[in-house]
This record gives C-alpha cells, sequence and structure tokens, in this order.
C-alpha cells in the first residue's frame, strides 16, 4: 500500500547526525527508512539494514523503502566514517571504503531513487556534506576528496534533476558532536603531536569562529527546513552551517 505520507530514506540512522534526521523527519510527519550497517531496532522510524559500500546494499535501500511505503520523497545521504593519517601512511583499503560510503553511496542512492523522486515533482536529494566539501584540512585525504566530490554530485543532481522537480544540496555543517568526531581524537592527537586533552581546543575547534561542537539536532533541523515550503528555492548549493570555518 502506498503510504498518504511523504517517504524519507535516511542513510547512518542509527546514530549521530542520521538519528537526529531521522527522529526530526518521523515528528514532522514523515515515514522514515532508518537505514545503517548496524541498525537500531528501537530508533525512530523503520530500521533496515545494509552495508552502503556495496552496490547491492544501495539498490536494496532504495527498493525496501519502495516495498515497504510504495513511495520515496526524500533521500538524506548522511552516512559516513573517517580515517585520520599522514598521506604517506594513509591505508589504500581505507581510501577505497571512505569513498566508497561517501561519494559513491550517494550516487548509487540517487541513480536508483531518481525515478520514485521524480514521480511527483517535489523530491528532494540531501547529503550531508561537512565544511569539508568546501575547505580541506591534513590528515583527511579520503574524507575531504569525497566531500568534495559529493558537493559536485549534488550539483550535477540538481541541473538533471531540475526538470522533473527534484532538489538537491549539500548540507555543510562544521564539527558535529558525534560518535565520529569523538573517535578521531586519539588519530588527531597522533597526527597532529598534542595532547589528547588539547585536541577539542586546539585541532578539532580551531577552525570555528564559534568555538563549541554543533549539535545533531541543528543539522536535523536544516534538512527539515530544506525539505519543506521553505527550502524550495534550494538546490545545487551547498548550504553552510560551520560556525565561521569558512570566513576565513
Amino acid at each position: 500500500m502506498t503510504s498518504e505520507r511523504r517517504v524519507a530514506l535516511v542513510t547512518g540512522a542509527a546514530g549521530g547526525i542520521g538519528r537526529a534526521v531521522a527522529s526530526r523527519l518521523r515528528d514532522d510527519g514523515l515515514d522514515v527508512l532508518a537505514v545503517d550497517l548496524r541498525p537500531d531496532p528501537q530508533g525512530p522510524g523503520t530500521a533496515f539494514q545494509a552495508d552502503l559500500t556495496t552496490r547491492e546494499g544501495n539498490a536494496g535501500a532504495v527498493a525496501a523503502a519502495l516495498e515497504r511505503f510504495g513511495r520515496l520523497d526524500v533521500v538524506v545521504a548522511n552516512a559516513g566514517i573517517q580515517h585520520v593519517a599522514p598521506i604517506r601512511d594513509f591505508p589504500e583499503e581505507r581510501w577505497d571504503q571512505i569513498l566508497a560510503l561517501l561519494l559513491t553511496s550517494p550516487f548509487l542512492l540517487a541513480k536508483h531513487a531518481w525515478s520514485a523522486l521524480a514521480e511527483r515533482g517535489d523530491g528532494h536529494f540531501v547529503a550531508i556534506a561537512s565544511a569539508h566539501a568546501l575547505v580541506a584540512s591534513p590528515y583527511k585525504a579520503a574524507y575531504v576528496s569525497a566531500k568534495h566530490g559529493v558537493l559536485g554530485l549534488v550539483r550535477t543532481l540538481a541541473l538533471e534533476g531540475g526538470e522533473a522537480g527534484i532538489l538537491a544540496t549539500a548540507v555543510c555543517p562544521g564539527f558535529v558532536r558525534t560518535p565520529l568526531v569523538e573517535s578521531q581524537v586519539a588519530d588527531q592527537a597522533k597526527a597532529h603531536g598534542v595532547d589528547p586533552e588539547r585536541v577539542l581546543d586546539d585541532v578539532i575547534l580551531q577552525p570555528h569562529a564559534v568555538k563549541r561542537l554543533i549539535e545533531p539536532e541543528e543539522v536535523a533541523a536544516t534538512v527539515a527546513f530544506l525539505i519543506g515550503p521553505g527550502g524550495r528555492a534550494f538546490t545545487g548549493v551547498p548550504v553552510t552551517m560551520d560556525l565561521g570555518w569558512t570566513a576565513r
């Protein structure tokens, strides 16, 4: 049976930004397929397990949303991983994994969801792209490359989707209070040669003009705005919420 409500597919939905987005969209009245490698059956939305580093995982997630709800109006490509290391030591297998999840997965999700997003003339594709889609940091070669690439993908999707009414945007937050950021502390300390207790102030928050972490719920609110009536003029652009990082 086709849902009478709008339907969103959110990746990386078991924690961090993805969980906050899934929760916000559910509270706003959308049906949500909450996709994760390790889904939380108690989390917001309908949990679905998928390995998004594979072609089959991405195709299967879109197919599951359509099978479960009969429609798909919003895709939020959020799933992410990180690895911090100098380029000479950067593991090639980690490069492949990060590019697969952060760049190839959004492409595949868009590809498989395209017809459904175009069906009602107001589909939305949102990539959680990070301020690293606009600027670089040392020791994050794969992450920065992937995020720059996903912004290019979003711009292309906006041009291709305009006639069909598909809007594509890239939300670009600075550092957000998530397990992904917290898990970087030891690697950042090693790479930068600083005490782990100083990593938050001296490394992570250093580029922010306002010295705080962004909360996941703030990112979720931005996504909710973009897929709502107020976001109709946004497409093909980075939506930057970086506490002044890129103002430098």
